[in-house]
């Protein structure tokens, strides 16, 4: 049970070692990176009072579906490491890694447009109605973000697969349905494109006013630098990255919907354009990160001492102080 028309499956090894150790290797090593940076930001924002803000708590969960996401793609890099032709043919035990996988991965959507939105709210809204999104704002998005994402990626678990199914198998996620990821994949993909940039747009052009409102009124513009707009630039670094790095999971579930071949026709290219795509993936995980420390003065600082031995802490403290 294939699910192509005139499709013999043939279960002998087709993956030679060496393939899979150069596509395998460098996924474990970038998703194990990714789970100790992503647990780094989540134990410095978590452990550090200052930095419970409600932009934070957003960025904290962002980091959870990054080492979700990376511990997932670890999951499954071992799953394929050891039995490589499952990845192919599909089997019962890539069902729940995959499953995780698109939980991650959703919420990780979920978190970007959260983001956007209580971006537009702080910065832009706030001039005129004065409203600041609280802590327990951010804590009720997170809780949303996390049932839609657990709702929509467990629908495969309950019986929404194509394990004994022989039609609209998925060629890059076996025994996932096309079906199915085109009903999560699409519909989340616009919305996490479209809301962010309508909201990043529109801090942009408020941004812009203000600037211009100030030159009028005589001004200095010349250090012009909220915290506002550096947080601003920091979710808009974010979103690039997300948007780069799952623009070849999209493509190839709208390869899988248009594609009638076997799936030994389209090996290699197709696995290891797979491979390459998860590889993609962690490694947005594993910038988000980056980006937070570069980017976010406050956080980078509250790092910078957890580093720095006990003994030297107080020392550095007061310099800074001073």
């Amino acid at each position: 049970m294939n699910g192509y028309p005139n499709c013999s499956v043939n279960h002998t090894k087709i993956w030679s070692p060496q393939l899979v150790l150069a596509l395998g290797i460098p996924q474990l090593t970038i998703n194990i990176i990714s789970m100790i940076s992503n647990c780094t930001v989540i134990f410095t924002i978590m452990a550090t009072k200052d930095l419970h803000k409600p932009i934070l708590v957003l960025f904290c969960n962002l980091a959870f579906s990054d080492l979700f996401t990376s511990s997932s793609g670890f999951w499954i890099s071992l799953l394929f490491i050891t039995n490589p032709d499952s990845t192919i043919f599909g089997s019962k035990d890539m069902l729940a890694p995959y499953a995780f996988y698109t939980i991650s991965i959703l919420s990780t959507i979920y978190n970007l447009v959260s983001i956007g939105i209580e971006r537009y709210l702080a910065v832009a809204e706030s001039i005129r109605t004065r409203f600041r999104v609280s802590r327990k704002h951010s804590l009720a998005a997170v809780l949303i973000n996390w049932t839609l994402a657990f709702f929509f990626g467990c629908l495969p678990l309950i019986g929404w697969n194509c394990l004994h199914r022989e039609n609209r198998l998925s060629i890059l996620y076996s025994p996932l349905c096309v079906d199915y990821l085109i009903f999560t994949t699409i519909p989340n993909c616009v919305v996490a494109f479209i809301v962010p940039l309508f909201t990043y747009l529109s801090i942009i052009i408020i941004l812009r006013k203000r600037k211009f409102k100030m030159k009028a009124c005589g001004q200095a513009t010349g250090t012009y630098k909220s915290a506002e707009i550096q947080v601003a630039r920091t979710s808009v670094s974010i979103w690039l990255l997300a948007l780069i790095s799952y623009a070849p999971f999209f493509a190839g579930v709208l390869f899988d919907a248009t594609n009638h071949q076997c799936p030994l026709e389209l090996y290699p290219s197709t696995n290891i354009f797979r491979n390459c795509k998860a590889m993609l993936v962690t490694i947005n995980c594993l910038g988000n990160p980056v980006i937070y420390t570069l980017k976010m003065k406050e956080l980078r600082a509250k790092l910078k001492v957890l580093r720095c031995p006990s003994g030297n802490r107080m020392h550095a403290c007061t310099v800074k102080s001073i």
